[in-house]
């Protein structure tokens, strides 16, 4: 199993970084498509991926791509996938997936199909005709595109962006693997300054910490092929014994955040001790309108809030306002904000260096660039 195909979906927007990680990492024949990258490699690559990419959602062994217009079609393609290569005899495969512009319209129906393929292919292998299912989770996902069908393995369990540090968070919190993304985009060193004035839960704070460290984001939780008995055990120890071996711990990164409510920077601390860098982190309750940086160098991260309904994007907008008077204009600060608001830089008062298009869960927003 030493050239799997693995698949890492990711918000959209976020791509280009995802396979920058994935390089680095070490994956072979990196390619991008829309809110995906694939990427091949061996189960040591499967775990690394796992452990190390900060912007993947979760990472999937591609198992085959074939094209079905007819339900036969989808079970004979299925029948064809040597899924006994990694589900034992005792194991749970569920399955679950999507289809989209394609004849095979009933998303229940493919999912019976392929249930019933599965089994007889795994009937036919080892001679049984009952598959109790208790065993490690095999989840068998997939996407039928176009009557592409695409068959894989989820290798994660849970999303990645569960890293183990963020069980309360406050309301509209920033999904961690967007943060992530934005830190990349933000060039993030081991001696930076970050700040955030709203800094709710502490993940730009936290996931900006463990990027400066060289902290792996998995590091603190555990993956559903780590059960797996075509995973060797030992694959999981070394790569999480390298991971251990990375960490930067003389990093001199330090991070400050505030936010209106008392409670939030109380559990942004909290946060941070449970992801093991509170030491780095600072937060205390103050509001966006006494911000002030005496600091010549430093990178501001801000999620400002959005507001749904019109008096709440009122108060977003005067928000934004008192933002773009507050947020001093020096050669050495950098600023990140992320929002869904059309108009943002007219009410900040100034225009962002560079625009980019991200998705914070199913909202549309920008991310405002100002490094100049």
């Amino acid at each position: 199993m030493n050239h799997l195909k693995l698949a890492a979906p990711c918000l959209f927007g976020l791509e280009s970084v995802l396979s920058g990680e994935v390089k680095r990492i070490g994956g072979q024949n990196v390619q991008v498509s829309d809110g995906k990258v694939t990427f091949t490699g061996g189960l040591e690559m499967l775990a690394k991926a796992n452990l190390w990419l900060r912007t993947a959602e979760r990472v999937q062994i591609v198992l085959d791509s074939f094209r079905a217009e007819s339900f036969e079609e989808l079970f004979q393609g299925v029948r064809a996938i040597p899924l006994e290569q990694f589900i034992g005899k005792s194991d749970a495969f569920p399955v679950k997936g999507w289809s989209l512009n394609s004849k095979l319209a009933s998303v229940p129906d493919c999912q019976s199909i392929i249930k019933k393929a599965a089994v007889r292919r795994l009937e036919e292998k080892y001679g049984q005709s009952w598959f109790e299912e208790t065993g490690p989770v095999h989840q068998i996902q997939f996407s039928i595109l176009k009557d592409i069908v695409t068959v894989m393995l989820d290798t994660s369990g849970p999303g990645l962006h569960k890293r183990g540090y963020r069980q309360n968070s406050v309301e509209a919190p920033i999904k961690e693997t967007l943060a992530a993304g934005i830190i990349d985009l933000a060039r993030v060193y081991d001696d930076s300054v970050l700040i955030d004035p709203f800094c709710g839960s502490g993940t730009f704070l936290i996931e900006g910490v463990m990027h400066a460290m060289h902290i792996a984001p998995g590091l603190n939780r555990r993956f559903a092929a780590e059960r797996w008995g075509a995973v060797d055990a030992e694959i999981w120890r070394r790569a999480r014994q390298e991971a251990m071996d990375l960490i930067r711990r003389d990093a001199t990164v330090r991070a400050y955040g505030y936010d209106i409510d008392p409670a939030a920077a109380e559990l942004t601390m909290a946060n941070a001790k449970k992801a093991g860098v509170v030491s780095h982190i600072r937060a205390r309750q103050r509001d966006v309108a006494e911000f002030s940086c005496e600091l010549d160098k430093a990178v501001v991260f801000s999620n400002p809030p959005y507001g749904e309904r019109l008096l709440e994007i009122k108060e977003a907008e005067g928000i934004y306002q008192t933002m773009g008077r507050v947020f001093p204009q020096k050669p050495g600060l950098r600023y990140y904000i992320i929002s869904p608001h059309e108009e943002f830089e007219r009410f900040f008062g100034r225009g962002a260096d560079r625009r980019r298009k991200l998705y914070n869960g199913m909202i549309k927003c920008q991310l405002f660039m100002y490094f100049r």
